[in-house]
């Protein structure tokens, strides 16, 4: 099949008003593949994260992960002239997204409702912790929060122990990132046969439900919740768990299916555990007979010998190994984001090939108000309109 000669998302206009994580990583995948992105910053500071991290040309590194393929537009919005600015990009744009909390948008006299007067196409989605309704909506909360009210941070705790913290952040992405983009997905096809947008409430709390599917499997038949190192996928079974070796590394055996385990079991020279893979009364006996296996070779050896079995066994990379591995030199695994001058960054690059194809980087990440002037002229203001904006403090170019 011949990849399209156009990126899959061109012609898609997107405002994205959001900062930090969750909605700048939906808006910036969105322009991997090919939509016009215009970020709204403030005039003052602009996006919280471009002062974390490492300096880039200026920026903070944490923003350049999150903002290549996007405009930067820098305007007041607690101004007039700085709503009507915002208004006027909103009713020539497919997408807005914003991650206020609830009520924000009304003040502003840019809600959906007002917006879908004058533009009913607009598909509008609004990201919080907690959803546009009931009595959290106004609560302040971060990923940590929406994982322990959503019960999923509570699995992380071993008997005996308690919960651990993530090493990421799983409701920002897991359920801000993905589920804002499924929603749009979902939101454009819709659009095709009815002409109408809505309203897309994402709530990253309610959106870490689908990660919940095993675990919800238990608690109705009244067994104990598969909790770390309870459950068939929690280490609970010799089969599948996570075993250091003589270098103090690790690797990750995930023969849980039988024929896998039969292969990993006459590889390592043990057929009398083929037949006890799932006997809850030999899996003591089983993890700690593993332990001792594995910690007889380097992860190097291991990850030698396993490339000539079958049997679903993989070391444990630390992210500058990861970045190293043959995998991340597949397309678009990892990019090189430069700006003129010299200053770049290496970056997670395209999560998805379309016949073949990933995304494309058309522009790096923008400074504060490096667009203002350009995306105003395109609003049909005049060259004096701009200058007064400008001068007025209502919009910054940067």
């Amino acid at each position: 099949m011949t990849p399209p000669e156009s990126l899959l998302l061109e012609g898609l206009r997107v405002v994205d008003l959001t900062r930090l994580l969750p909605g700048p990583l939906c808006t910036m995948l969105l322009g991997d593949y090919g939509a016009e992105v215009v970020k709204v910053e403030d005039t003052v500071a602009g996006d919280p994260t471009r002062a974390v991290g490492r300096e880039i040309d200026g920026t903070g590194s944490f923003f350049w992960l999150l903002n290549r393929n996007k405009k930067s537009l820098a305007v007041n919005l607690k101004t007039s002239q700085g709503r009507e600015i915002l208004r006027r990009l909103a009713l020539r744009s497919d997408v807005l997204v914003e991650g206020f909390r609830p009520g924000v948008m009304e003040r502003l006299g840019l809600d959906y409702g007002t917006l879908k007067s004058l533009h009913p196409g607009l598909i509008y989605v609004s990201i919080t912790g907690y959803g546009q309704k009931g009595p959290y909506r106004e609560r302040a909360g971060h990923d940590l929060n929406y994982t322990a009210l959503a019960g999923l941070l509570d699995l992380s705790a071993a008997p005996g122990e308690g919960p651990v913290m993530p090493a990421v952040q799983i409701a920002d992405i897991a359920a801000g990132t993905l589920m804002a983009l499924a929603s749009i997905f979902m939101a454009l096809y819709a659009r095709r046969r009815s002409g109408e947008g809505c309203h897309v409430d994402i709530s990253m709390t309610r959106g870490l439900l689908p990660w919940l599917v095993y675990a919800a499997a238990t608690p109705e038949g009244g067994e104990e919740l598969p909790r770390r190192g309870c459950g068939h996928l929690t280490g609970a079974y010799g089969c599948y768990n996570i075993y250091e070796t003589a270098d103090n590394k690790y690797m990750t055996l995930g023969a849980l299916e039988p024929h896998f385990w039969q292969n990993f079991c006459h590889a390592v020279g043990r057929p009398h555990w083929v037949e006890r893979q799932f006997d809850p009364a030999f899996q003591e006996q089983l993890t700690e007979e593993l332990r001792a296996l594995f910690k007889e070779k380097t992860q190097e050896e291991w990850v030698e010998f396993f490339a000539r079995h079958d049997a679903c066994c993989e070391p444990v990379l630390d992210l500058h190994a990861a970045a190293a591995h043959p995998l991340a030199r597949e397309e678009g695994f990892w990019i090189e984001v430069s700006r003129p001058g010299g200053a770049s960054q290496r970056q997670p690059g395209f999560p998805l090939l379309f016949s073949g194809r990933g995304g494309e980087l058309r522009l790096p990440p923008p400074r504060l108000g490096e667009h203002t002037e350009e995306i105003l002229a395109w609003l049909d203001y005049s060259r004096a309109e701009i200058a007064a904006l400008l001068a007025e403090g209502v919009a910054r170019a940067g």
